[in-house]
C-alpha cells in the first residue's frame, strides 16, 4: 500500500499484537515510515484506536481497530537559494553531494538562510516535507565547516531505509584528518562514550559515566616531521562531534579546530608558518572523503569518493616542504 498518498490503512489487532505499544505496532506495520514519524502523527490526531484519538504508549488490546490518516506532505516555508556544492549521484530516490566547507547543512539559530537545504529545494522541486520541514531530505549531517560527502533522501521510503542504516551503524563513513601531533602507532580503536559537556552546553565531551557509545577507528595515512599527522578516521556511531572529540581527547586535535583543538591562534605564534610560508587556515581540515551504503531501492552497495578539499591539499604540501626543508613550525628542528 502506498502510504505516501493520504490513504487510512485499518487494523485489526490480533492476540500476537496485544500489549504492543501503539508506536512500536504501527512502526512495525509501516516499514517505510519511520517510528519517530509515526509518533508525530500519533500525537497530531492521525491515528486512531477504535475512532478516538491515542498516545504513542497506548497499549493495544486484542480486537482494537487501529486507522492512520497520512496527511499531504507540509509545505516548507523556505525559500530556495544558490547554494555552493557538488552532486555526484543523483536518482529518483536520492541525492549524493559533495558539501563545501562553510556551508551549514539545514537551518539554525545564526543560519536562517544559506543552507545546503536551500540549495537543495532550489535545485529539487520534489523535497519539501521529507524528514521535516527545517530539513527536508537530510539523513545525516556534517558540521560547518567539515567538507565532504553527504546522501540526501527524495521521498519519505528512502529517508527511513537511510535512517535506518545509519542508526544501525551499516553506513561505511571514512574521513580525512590532519591532527597535531606525530601519532604514535599505526592504527587504534576509540571505544568512549560521549555526552553534553557538563559546563559548556554547546560542546560534547568524552564522558566518565553515562553517555552515548561512540566508536572512532584511525589509520595512520603518513606523518610530518614538522609535528603533524594525516589520518584516515571511520566511524561505527554518528555521536555529535564524535571525531573531534575523540581526537582531541587522545591529544592530537584537528588542525584548525576551534572548539577542541588549537584554533587559529597557534598558526599566529608558529615562526616558520609566520614567516616563511604564510598559513591561512578558516575551519578544521576534517573531510569525509568516502561514503557507502546500501541503496534504498535496488539494494546494492554503493560507494562514493571525494577528493581532498583545495584547502586541505594547500596544507599538505607546506607540510611536505617543511619536512624537506627540515624545519618544525615550533621553531627550530624536532
Amino acid at each position: 500500500m502506498d502510504h505516501e498518498q493520504g490513504r487510512a490503512p485499518l487494523y485489526e489487532i490480533t492476540q500476537d499484537s496485544q500489549n504492543l505499544r501503539l508506536d512500536i505496532f504501527l512502526a512495525g506495520s509501516l516499514t517505510d515510515l519511520s517510528r519517530s514519524r509515526i509518533q508525530s502523527l500519533i500525537k497530531d490526531g492521525f491515528v486512531k484506536v477504535n475512532n478516538l484519538p491515542s498516545k504513542p504508549g497506548c497499549r493495544l488490546k486484542a480486537g482494537d481497530h487501529v486507522s492512520l490518516t497520512i496527511p499531504p506532505a507540509e509545505a516548507v516555508s523556505l525559500e530556495p537559494e544558490a547554494v555552493d556544492f557538488e552532486i555526484l549521484y543523483e536518482d529518483e530516490s536520492l541525492i549524493v553531494v559533495n558539501k563545501p566547507p562553510g556551508v551549514v547543512v539545514h537551518p539554525a539559530p545564526g543560519h536562517p538562510t544559506g543552507t545546503l537545504v536551500h540549495g537543495l529545494l532550489k535545485h529539487c522541486k520534489d523535497l519539501s516535507g521529507i524528514g521535516g520541514v527545517l530539513r527536508p531530505g537530510i539523513v545525516h549531517r556534517l558540521d560547518k565547516d567539515t567538507s565532504g560527502l553527504m546522501v540526501v533522501a527524495k521521498n519519505d521510503r528512502a529517508h527511513n531505509i537511510l535512517s535506518r542504516q545509519f542508526k544501525s551503524g551499516k553506513v561505511q563513513k571514512e574521513y580525512a584528518a590532519l591532527v597535531h601531533g606525530l601519532v604514535e602507532g599505526d592504527e587504534q580503536v576509540i571505544d568512549l562514550p560521549i555526552s553534553r559537556h557538563p559546563q559548556k552546553r554547546k560542546e560534547m565531551a568524552v564522558s566518565a559515566s553515562g553517555g552515548k557509545r561512540a566508536i572512532t577507528h584511525w589509520k595512520k595515512i603518513k606523518e610530518f616531521r614538522s609535528g603533524f599527522s594525516l589520518l584516515s578516521v571511520s566511524i561505527k556511531t554518528g555521536r555529535t562531534h564524535q571525531i573531534r572529540v575523540h581526537l582531541s581527547y587522545i591529544g592530537h586535535p584537528v588542525v584548525g579546530d576551534p572548539v577542541y583543538g588549537y584554533g587559529q591562534r597557534w598558526w599566529k605564534n608558529s615562526s616558520n608558518f609566520r614567516y616563511d610560508m604564510p598559513v591561512t587556515i578558516n575551519r578544521q581540515l576534517l573531510h569525509a572523503r568516502r561514503l557507502g551504503f546500501t541503496h534504498p531501492d535496488r539494494g546494492d552497495i554503493v560507494e562514493y569518493e571525494s577528493p581532498l578539499p583545495k584547502d586541505m591539499n594547500h596544507i599538505l604540501t607546506i607540510l611536505s616542504m617543511l619536512d624537506l626543508q627540515g624545519k618544525s613550525p615550533f621553531g627550530s628542528g624536532q
